[in-house]
């Protein structure tokens, strides 16, 4: 769908609380003030940090706290556009450039004039394209696809990748010259565990966040398992930790956070089995049944973003039967393991 400039600012609501975003650990500390020295200044910034610890929430601050704040705000998710099409999406393309080319289009560099231009995950461009982005950061000049003039723009240019880029450098799949104009400064954001004091606020502020839009209220947790959080290793990172809390939330019990904290094993959803006292198969069966009924659902509203009526339809079951297995789920625990 094509990008409307009016549409192309962003939400503050839509962020968290500064002290929420930087809490109060040393390498958030010197993130903060290094986006404080160099927000309002026009040079290209590259954010560094594994998957889901907020580079895109931290570039958008730097658009919201420099000089172009009231222009517009462009993101461009470089591996989620094909590369037959990454160049037109870019640069934008005159009337028959290329077949289905019935009239002329700005890219996402033209939409970005006088604004930012966030390049997330750049180091997925393919060599071709990091070519005509190097010739740009260099003057501002760039040429739609099949025309003969050139333009200029006058974007800022925040990159952002989860991966090393002098290792793709080093491998041949990110030009050195790039490279050195992207990152004029580098900010390096921690991993979460790396930051794990600022877990009791975060959780804090995603329970009070989600419990307002499920409508769900629910307890803080325990002391127990917010250290067991300080204990993991998040491989997720912020996003990771803020799916789980929405698995609380939709439970309304630990159980959802355990599953995933603690090691896997097959016997976890087989319950605990009295064996001093005759048991019955039925009702072992049924409680097994029922744990893995709970996992399979969580599972799932993950994989659809949280929509219950997206996991209702992928489930194969009717929205009622859903909401009302989620409310077994709020008032029953879950069968001990």
């Amino acid at each position: 769908m094509a990008l409307d400039r009016t549409s192309l600012m962003i939400d503050t609501r839509d962020l968290p609380p500064l002290e929420i975003i930087f809490g109060k650990t040393p390498a958030m500390t010197a993130a903060r003030d290094m986006l404080d020295r160099v927000a309002d200044k026009s040079v290209p910034v590259l954010l560094q940090g594994e998957s889901g610890t907020g580079k895109d929430i931290f570039a958008k601050l730097l658009h919201l706290n420099s000089n172009r704040a009231n222009s517009a705000w462009v993101k461009v998710s470089c591996p989620a556009i094909p590369h037959a099409l990454i160049e037109s999406e870019l640069f934008g393309y005159e009337k028959g450039a290329f077949t289905g080319a019935y009239g002329t289009k700005r890219g996402r560099v033209e939409l970005a004039d006088k604004g930012t231009l966030f390049l997330d995950e750049v180091g997925g461009l393919d060599m071709a394209i990091q070519a005509k982005l190097l010739q740009l950061l260099q003057d501002g000049s760039f040429s739609r696809v099949g025309a003969g003039d050139t333009r200029n723009v006058n974007t800022r240019i925040i990159s952002a990748s989860n991966g090393s880029l002098k290792q793709q450098v080093e491998d041949g799949t990110f030009r050195l010259d790039l490279f050195y104009r992207i990152n004029a400064v580098t900010i390096e954001l921690p991993a979460l565990r790396q930051r794990t004091e600022d877990i009791p606020i975060l959780v804090d502020y995603f329970l009070a966040l989600h419990s307002k839009v499920f409508r769900i209220e629910v307890k803080p947790l325990s002391r127990e398992m917010l250290r067991l959080m300080q204990r993991y290793s998040w491989p997720g990172n912020i996003r990771q930790l803020e799916n789980l809390i929405r698995s609380y939330i939709l439970m309304g019990d630990e159980e959802a956070l355990t599953t995933e904290l603690l090691p896997t094993s097959p016997s976890r959803l087989v319950p605990e089995i009295d064996l001093e006292n005759p048991i019955s198969l039925k009702e072992i069966t049924k409680a097994a049944t029922r744990n893995l009924e709970r996992e399979i659902i969580l599972k799932v509203l993950r994989a659809n973003g949280w929509s219950r009526r997206k996991t209702a339809k992928w489930l194969n079951i009717s929205y009622r039967s859903l909401l009302y297995k989620l409310q077994e789920s709020l008032t029953k625990p879950p069968d001990k393991k």
